[in-house]
């Protein structure tokens, strides 16, 4: 009795093995078909033999599933070229689909028989198809492409322009006969340069920082990777990398302002003054006129408590560019601290004639300060604080009919 019913089983097992292989066999005609292609149908069909334990891990069974899209990719081009409207979109899904079940069928097909034995047909078959994909960019870099730029689905443009990127490391074209057929030129690395966009749209910040890595090796666009990998880093908070970018940026594009701003931006706002003053140097022995670079000298001199020498670059900063009001009110506050500091000093005099004496130098000071607030003003008449400290100025210093004029030019 167990020998009928283990008979039985082994019948049932062979139907079930002939059922999917059918079902394989019936999806690869339906899209075949050069009269009326089926491919809903196909995938129907294949669906089956996908999910089902006897043919699940043939490679023939994906060999099959990728031919599906590979066909409906074929006739929607052909569609295109004899000028009819095509769905796109469905286009792209279709090779994308046919792109993942090929590298699934390769992948089972090296996979040793019984004997041992490897098959050489899945592969053979499927090399043309995926190098088709490389070199037609009609194909996945189309597709990704439009995902990119009309969709905005920038996390989807990623995933397809990659499967692209992926083809030269794909096992199958491990052979240098075939690697020589797939470039990586400057083609190539415009796709890995999109693909970098694509994942730094998406706030994929760590798939974008290795894309945009690989491009400064592979000199395309690199000037614009920098800076692009410089942001990804700021983003991520990543401080010892964005830093570290902006010092190669500066050490490859040294006529390039950009790197040494942000270098010295980053010093400044990290309270490393010493450091920032080095690039700073740096800056303006490269390019010395630009008035902006000697205004934060001058900042940064009187932060360190060289007044005059603060004093003399803010002057050149307004001698390179006259609108400059930063640099007019850089002087003014030079004068203006010294006055506040002069009185907070004399709050302990006792003496009332010393008391006094500091009193007039620090109004002598604040006197001092009044043109250049008064030129801020005039190069910015806009800026409310430059007219307020203005206007606290001439209260201070009793300079009455001029802080009525300019209480009533702010409507106060």
């Amino acid at each position: 009795m167990k020998k009928v019913v283990l008979s039985l089983a082994i019948l049932m097992l062979s139907g079930g093995v002939f059922a999917q292989k059918a079902n394989v066999n019936k999806a690869k005609n339906k899209a075949l078909s050069s009269e009326s292609p089926d491919f809903a149908g196909a995938r129907e069909a294949i669906k089956l033999a996908l999910e089902d334990p006897t043919t699940k891990d043939l490679a023939n069974t994906w060999y099959v599933a990728g031919l599906i899209g590979y066909k409906e990719n074929e006739k929607l081009f052909l569609d295109a070229q004899l000028g009819q409207q095509i769905d796109e979109r469905q286009k792209g899904k279709a090779v994308v689909e046919s792109y993942d079940y090929f590298v699934k069928a390769d992948e089972l097909g090296q996979i040793p028989n019984e004997k041992g034995k490897i098959s050489a047909k899945p592969r053979r078959d499927i090399k043309p198809k995926m190098m088709e994909y490389f070199t037609n960019q009609l194909n996945l870099v189309s597709y990704g492409a439009l995902l990119f730029e009309d969709d905005k689905d920038y996390k989807g443009a990623y995933d397809v322009f990659m499967r692209y990127l992926n083809i030269p490391n794909l096992p199958m074209f491990a052979n240098p006969k075939d690697q020589a057929k797939l470039p990586q030129d400057s083609a190539y690395q415009m796709i890995k340069y999109f693909a970098a966009l694509s994942a730094s749209n998406a706030k994929m910040s760590d798939e974008a920082i290795a894309l945009f890595r690989d491009l400064t090796d592979d000199n395309y666009e690199t000037l614009t990777v920098y800076q692009l990998l410089y942001q990804e880093y700021y983003q991520v908070k990543d401080t010892a990398n964005y830093v570290e970018v902006l010092k190669e940026g500066h050490q490859k594009f040294p006529q390039e302002p950009w790197f040494l701003q942000n270098l010295i931006n980053h010093f400044i706002f990290t309270d490393q003054k010493k450091e920032a003053m080095v690039y700073l140097d740096a800056a303006i022995e490269a390019e010395p006129s630009i008035a902006q670079y000697h205004y934060v000298k001058g900042n940064l001199e009187e932060a360190f408590g060289n007044r005059e020498v603060a004093i003399e670059a803010f002057k050149k900063a307004v001698e390179l560019d006259p609108k400059l009001a930063d640099a007019y009110a850089g002087m003014g506050r030079v004068y203006y601290n010294q006055a506040v500091k002069i009185q907070d000093d004399a709050i302990n005099i006792k003496d009332e004639a010393a008391f006094e004496a500091e009193q007039a130098k620090a109004n002598a000071l604040f006197e001092q300060s009044v043109p250049y607030f008064k030129q801020a003003v005039e190069a910015a008449p806009d800026d409310m604080d430059y007219k307020r400290t203005l206007r606290a100025l001439y209260y201070r210093l009793g300079m009455e009919a001029e802080y009525e004029a300019l209480s009533k030019e702010m409507g106060m």
